[in-house]
C-alpha cells in the first residue's frame, strides 16, 4: 500500500545536491504515463526549475504548462528506422546538461535516452528510468525486443523506479545499480470540491447507494469529449447504481488492448446473465481491440455497451455497483485509484500492483484471466449489500492513505537529488 500523504516539501535541495534542471523524456503517453509525467513536470517547474519534455508531438498537452519547454521527438510503438534520427536528436540537446538530471519514462524512452547519452566525453547527467510496464506475454520477437530494453535501462540507467514489485524484481535480476518505487498518483481532485460523503447500503436491496464524482478527468479521456452513448449518459446522471430500468451497473475502464483483460470479462459477463435484473456492462476506452470485443460481446450475447474515451469516468463510478478490473498486469493504475476514492466496490485481479493498493480488504482479488472465479467475485458484490458495503468503507479508509500530486513531486525530488550527489 502506498504511504500516506507526506506533508509537501519546499525546495529542490533535499540534503544531497541542488538539482537545477530537469529533462522528461516520454516514448509514449498512453494510459497513466502521460498523465504522471504532466503531473511532474508542472510539479517541477512550479519550484523555479528548468523543465523541458521531450516527446511526441501529441503528448501531455506540455506546451499549455507554465514553465515547461517542449521539443517533439517522435518514438514509434515498436524499433524503426527512425529511432535513430529520435537517439541524435536527443543527444544534442541533452549533451549539455551535466548540472541536470534526465528522467525518461517507459522502457522505449528509457532505452533511448541511455543509448543518446552513452559515450558523451566528460560527465554526463544522471538518468532516472521509470518502468511503467511489464512485458508483453509470451514469446515472438515483442518479447524479444522487450527484454532487449529492459537491459539497456537496466545497466545504463543510475535509478530505475518501478511501479510494481514484480517490476523491481525484474530489474534487480538484470543487475540494476540502484532501484526504487515510483510514486503515481491518480490526478488531484479541484481544489474546493471534495467528494460528498458515500451513503451507507440500503438493507434488502440488491445493491448499495452511489458515492458522488470525485470530479476530475481520467486517463485515457484527458481532454476528450464525453462519447454519445446515451445509455451511459442515463446512468452517469442518475446518481443511481442502478440503470433507469433497475438493472445494476458493472463498469470498467481502460485501454481496450490485450493486457486490460476486457475479453475475460465478456467470458464472465455470460456466467451472470441468470441474475434478475441481468447487470449492465459498460467498459470505457478505446484502443486496438474495439472491434473484437464487440463482436466478442455479440457472440456470448452480453449487453455491454463501449462508449468510448471519457472524461467523466468519475462520474461513472459513482454510478456504479461494482467496479471491476480484470486486467492481466497493471503497475499503479490511476482508474483503481479513482474507484477507490469514489468508495465504489471493486473488483479485481491480484496482478502487478494492484495488491497494494487495494489490499485485501478494499476490493475482492482474484487470478488473473480467471473468469469463472471473476463472475463469481461480481455476483457476489452484486447479490450481498453487506459485501458491498464492507467494500465501500475499506475503499474510503485505503483512498485517504493514496499519495496526491505533492507527493509524487517531492518523492521525485528527492531522488533527483540523491542520485545528482551520487553521479557527480
Amino acid at each position: 500500500m502506498s504511504a500516506p500523504r507526506r506533508p509537501h516539501t519546499e525546495g529542490v535541495n533535499l540534503g544531497a545536491t541542488e538539482v537545477r534542471r530537469v529533462a522528461f523524456v516520454v516514448g509514449t503517453t498512453a494510459g497513466g504515463t502521460g498523465a504522471h509525467v504532466r503531473i511532474l513536470a508542472a510539479g517541477v517547474a512550479r519550484r523555479g526549475m528548468t523543465v523541458s519534455v521531450f516527446g511526441p508531438a501529441s503528448a501531455l498537452g506540455v506546451s499549455s504548462l507554465p514553465g515547461v519547454a517542449f521539443t517533439p521527438v517522435e518514438f514509434g510503438d515498436r524499433p524503426r528506422p527512425g529511432d535513430l534520427e529520435a537517439v541524435l536528436r536527443l543527444r544534442r540537446a541533452l549533451r549539455n546538461w551535466p548540472d541536470g538530471v534526465i528522467h525518461a519514462h517507459g522502457l522505449r524512452g528509457g532505452a533511448l535516452t541511455v543509448l543518446a547519452l552513452a559515450g558523451l566525453r566528460g560527465r554526463r547527467p544522471a538518468i532516472v528510468v521509470t518502468v511503467h510496464n511489464a512485458p508483453p506475454h509470451g514469446g515472438g520477437a515483442a518479447a524479444t525486443i522487450y527484454r532487449f530494453l529492459e537491459r539497456v535501462v537496466a545497466r545504463g540507467a543510475d535509478v530505475v523506479l518501478c511501479v510494481s514489485p514484480d517490476l523491481e524484481e525484474r530489474m534487480r535480476a538484470l543487475g540494476a545499480r540502484r532501484i526504487g518505487r515510483a510514486v503515481v498518483p491518480a490526478p488531484d481532485a479541484p481544489t474546493g470540491e471534495p467528494a460528498a460523503p458515500v451513503r451507507e447500503p440500503v438493507p434488502d436491496t440488491l445493491v448499495s447507494e452511489p458515492t458522488a464524482s470525485a470530479g476530475e478527468p481520467m486517463p485515457g479521456g484527458i481532454g476528450q469529449p464525453p462519447g454519445p452513448a446515451e445509455p451511459v449518459e442515463a446512468v452517469a446522471s442518475s446518481g443511481s447504481a442502478a440503470s433507469a430500468d433497475g438493472a445494476p451497473v458493472v463498469f470498467a475502464a481502460g485501454r481496450l488492448a490485450p493486457q486490460k483483460g476486457f475479453g475475460v470479462l465478456l467470458d464472465a459477463a455470460a456466467r451472470w446473465r441468470d441474475l434478475e435484473p441481468e447487470p449492465r456492462l459498460v467498459i470505457a476506452g478505446d484502443g486496438p481491440l474495439a472491434g473484437d470485443l464487440k463482436a466478442r460481446a455479440a457472440s456470448l450475447g452480453v449487453p455491454a455497451e463501449f462508449p468510448g474515451r471519457r472524461d467523466d469516468v468519475p462520474a461513472l463510478l459513482a454510478s456504479a455497483a461494482v467496479f471491476v478490473l480484470p486486467s492481466l498486469w497493471e503497475g499503479q493504475p490511476l482508474v483503481l485509484q479513482e474507484a477507490l476514492r469514489a468508495g465504489v466496490p471493486v473488483v479485481a485481479t491480484r496482478a502487478g500492483g494492484i495488491p497494494d493498493l487495494t489490499g485485501d480488504d478494499a476490493a475482492v482479488l482474484v487470478p488473473p484471466g480467471d473468469a469463472a472465479r471473476l463472475a463469481e467475485a461480481v455476483r457476489a458484490v452484486l447479490r450481498e449489500p453487506a459485501l458491498a458495503g464492507r467494500l465501500r468503507a475499506a475503499a474510503r479508509e485505503r483512498a485517504a492513505a493514496l499519495p496526491s500530486e505533492d507527493d509524487a513531486v517531492a518523492a521525485a525530488l528527492k531522488c533527483y537529488a540523491e542520485v545528482a550527489g551520487s553521479h557527480a
